[in-house]
């Protein structure tokens, strides 16, 4: 048995069913996205009309989910030189699902990159680039797809400045930088995914299951809104294409912003050629995965 094996059980202890849901879910990573692409429409298709069954994303939702990120705080994490562990005590005030919420990272400077399970379920015609963009960060997660995912997924190690390219290409193209938490992977973050709505499960899953209900989410904000110069905007609707959550219109010749939809994502802002637009830290939403501020913010407590 392969080290990394050895460690999914060590981390599982007495949940069997848990270190199998881990085997299955890389392993396996490319059919376990297409069965949960069926299920979620079979739920939503054939059973939308029974009120009861919202129960179900729910549940899965607050198990397998993730935090959106800026580009910033993406960078903070995979330019870490130390071991983070913020436990899970204040975690929900970060990622606020009831299971999946520890911010925790070891050895960091451990990097390995693979192709993304969610475009390979795609046409190859129809499937968004580049396709290897899905990145695990430290001893949790990166030995699993080097040991494991070399054949199936291309899985290679990479460098921390290897890995910000992988970032910075794939917001060049629309891709949502994303930290996924998983209660059968440890609920801990370490997985970093770049998705576009064309590709993704997480966002096909979401867009279909709020037809049960519209307050359901499978992603939490990264906890940034938007501000608007309307001096130095232009109109030019560049931002309004970027948006993925219809946070911006361009609506009668005036910048119309939605700021409970928007996740703060952060790619209005670099799409926009007049720089018009400017990120800042929201206070009535929830707490960013900025690693330096977490730090501070939970030293307070």
């Amino acid at each position: 048995m392969k080290q990394s094996s050895k460690d999914i059980l060590k981390r599982h202890g007495w949940r069997i069913d848990r270190a199998l849901h881990n085997f299955i879910y890389f392993y396996f990573h490319k059919q376990y996205v297409t069965v949960s692409r069926l299920l979620t429409k079979v739920t939503v298709v054939l059973l939308s009309w029974f009120k009861p069954i919202k129960a179900v994303p729910n549940a899965v939702f607050n198990r397998y989910h993730s935090k959106i990120l800026s580009k910033n705080d993406v960078t903070k994490i995979l330019t870490l030189n130390e071991d983070i562990d913020l436990g899970r005590d204040q975690n929900k005030r970060v990622i606020p699902f009831k299971y999946a919420n520890k911010i925790l990272f070891r050895n960091p400077k451990l990097i390995a990159t693979m192709d993304c399970p969610c475009a390979l379920n795609q046409k190859e015609s129809e499937r968004c680039h580049p396709v290897r963009k899905c990145i695990a960060i430290g001893q949790d997660f990166a030995p699993i797809w080097l040991e494991h995912c070399k054949e199936k997924y291309n899985a290679i190690q990479i460098t921390q400045e290897e890995a910000l390219d992988i970032i910075k290409e794939a917001r060049k193209t629309g891709h949502i930088t994303n930290a996924f938490l998983k209660v059968a992977t440890g609920g801990l973050t370490g997985i970093i995914c770049n998705c576009c709505p064309k590709c993704c499960v997480e966002i096909e899953a979401t867009k279909l299951s709020k037809k049960i209900d519209k307050n359901i989410s499978q992603y939490a904000p990264s906890g940034y809104s938007v501000k608007h110069d309307s001096q130095a905007c232009t109109l030019c609707g560049e931002c309004e294409k970027a948006c993925h959550f219809e946070a911006i219109k361009i609506k009668d010749e005036k910048f119309v912003y939605n700021i409970d939809a928007c996740m703060g994502c952060e790619l209005c802002i670099e799409s926009c050629p007049s720089e018009a637009l400017l990120l800042y830290n929201d206070p009535n939403k929830l707490l960013p995965l900025d690693i330096e501020l977490l730090k501070k913010e939970f030293e307070k407590n």
